[in-house]
Formats: structure tokens, sequence, C-alpha cells
């Protein structure tokens, strides 16, 4: 497999000559975007895609905009894995219209999930907690760090879509009049901290997060839920409008994923088995977790965690292939 180099003048990324002989899958490069779990899939895709299918396959560095601008503007890369389809810039809305790029499968059987959390020994010790009101009516539970009188809600940079949520919901649940502050840990790694310190401590906390998550895999938490019907319209009016006065209480939901491959690549000639490759492959969060903790516990990259879920999970890849492409990838391993 060619991997993943920095390049240091063109601001894209160089490759080795592959070693083996290609099949008539051709070249085929697959962006790699910038989170852990989109990252390791790449890899997966592109293991599989040269030692299963034949293909010549590269790995580009990238974020979400530019990789899929780049996507319908000029059909490069030819896969970008683990796409939200939530959040997909307008481009992509007008390339998946207009035919230049194609949402396949769902790589995250759950798909993405965002809301507010409470760790697991919280809901084992109190299991009538289920909602946001059950928790809302325990502050004690889950004191703030600064005034444990009073409960916390730990939220991220003021910069996050789900801090503007937070503070929104904040108000349209009455947290504050029910005995809650909100605490800004005011950056990633600050939120991580606090709620890293908080679970080894076996102290209670809220927090917004998300899934998948190496750190929900270290530290189980239990996502409460809103309790409430899902309102699009009041969602897009002032739950995620941070100077909207009067939000009403909502919620997240979760958020589907795709494959997003470009149509030049599935015009080629044979590209039917990689559609259904793309079309098929799904894995658990529990497996991503899982295995995204692996890699930040060990330092290792996307092509590391790669070659040890496909050494170690054949029960969950093998069921996105044909016997004999399967067959070719556990020989490679």
């Amino acid at each position: 497999m060619k991997k993943l180099i920095p390049a240091l003048l063109l601001g894209t990324v160089a490759f080795a000559p592959p070693s083996f002989a290609q099949d008539d899958c051709g070249d085929v490069t697959i962006g790699a975007l910038n989170w852990q779990s989109a990252e390791v899939l790449a890899y997966v895709h592109a293991f599989i895609l040269e030692h299963g299918f034949g293909c010549s396959v590269s790995v580009i560095a990238g974020d979400t905009v530019p990789t899929i601008t780049s996507m319908v503007e000029r059909g490069q890369p030819d896969v970008a894995p683990e796409a939200n389809l939530s959040l997909l810039p307008a481009v992509a809305e007008r390339g998946l219209q207009e035919g230049r790029i194609v949402a396949l499968g769902k790589p995250i059987t759950e798909g993405t999930l965002e809301g507010w959390y409470v760790p697991k020994f919280i809901v084992d010790e109190n299991p009538e907690i289920k909602t946001i009101e059950d928790a809302l009516a325990r502050p004690e539970l889950f004191p703030a760090p600064e005034d444990p009188s009073r409960g916390g809600i730990l939220v991220g940079p003021e910069g996050w879509g789900g801090t503007v949520v937070t503070n929104q919901l904040f108000k349209a649940f009455g947290a504050e009049q029910k005995g809650f502050t909100l605490v800004n840990a005011g950056s990633a790694a600050g939120l991580d901290g606090a709620i890293s310190r908080a679970y080894e401590r076996k102290e209670g906390y809220i927090t917004y997060y998300w899934s998948p998550t190496s750190l929900l895999a270290q530290y189980p938490m239990v996502r409460l839920e809103g309790g409430v019907e899902r309102d699009d319209e009041e969602w897009q009016r002032c739950t995620t409008v941070g100077s909207c006065p009067d939000p009403k209480p909502n919620y997240w939901v979760a958020s589907p994923v795709s494959n997003l491959v470009t149509q030049q690549l599935l015009e080629r000639p044979g590209m039917d088995p990689i559609k259904t490759y793309f079309e098929d492959q799904t894995w658990s969060t529990d497996v991503v977790s899982e295995l995204i903790l692996w890699m930040q516990q060990n330092q290792a990259t996307g092509e590391n965690g790669a070659r040890r879920f496909l050494e170690n999970s054949p029960e969950v890849w093998r069921e996105w292939v044909p016997e004999d492409v399967a067959e070719k990838v556990q020989s490679a391993l």
C-alpha cells in the first residue's frame, strides 16, 4: 500500500511506486479526513481495494470541505470515507444533485451521535436517570467543579456547534432554575481533561460529547435521551443560533455517514464489485471506538490501526466482500 507522506512544498502527498502486480482496477485515490475514525477507515479501504481488488491505491491527507470540493470540481480524490451527510458543504449537495459524487453505504452503522452524556457508573447506581429532565432533577449527582452546591454541565470551546446547542438547551430546559451552571472547558483538550479527571475520581458530571470517540471507549458514558421529539424547524430557527432568545426543548438525532465516491470512479469498467463493497461496508460504534482507543494508547497511525482491525476482526470485514476477495486480503495479511 502506498503510504501517506506530507509533501513540504506542494501541499499534497507523494508516494513510492507500487511493488505488486495490478489487475484492471487501476489507480484509486482515497482522502483520509482529519479525524481518527475516518483516517483508519481510509486505510482499511486502501488495504482491501489494493490486495482484494487489485487496485493501486494512494491515501491523501485532507479535510472535509477541501476534499469534497476537489471531488466535485476535479474528480479527485476518488473516495472520501465517513462523510457526515448532515454537515456536508453546499458544494457537496450540488455534487450529489448533479451526480458527480455518490453516497454509498453506512460506514458507521449507528451514524455519529452528539448529545449530553453522563458517566455509566452514575446510571448504574441511578437507573431511573434516562432523560435530560431526569438528570436535571438531581443536581447533587453532578456537582460543578467550582461550586459543588450546584450541578455542572461541561461544554467545549465557544466555536463549536455543540457548544452553541448546549447553551441553547441549557436555557430551553430551564437548567439554571433547576440548580445547574455551565462549565466551559475552554478547549477540546480541556474538555477531555475535565471528563477524565472527574471519571477517575468517580465524580458525576453532565457533558456535551459525541461518538464514536476513543474517550467514550476509555471512559464509558451513557447518552441522555432528549425526552422530546426532534423539531427540525426549531433546530434551524433557534437551537443552533446562539443569539436566539427563546429556544424550545429539542435534541440531537443520529447523523448518517456515507462513503462518498466520485461518479468517474464508478463509471470505469468492472467497478460494480467495488461499488457493492462500499455499499456493504459498515462497522459499529463499539468496534471503531475500541480501535481508535488502541490507536491513541499506542500512538498508532491510521495504517497501523487498519492492519490491527483487519488482523483481529475478520468476522466484521469478511462480511463486506466476496469469499475470493476475502481470501486475497487474508493472504496479504
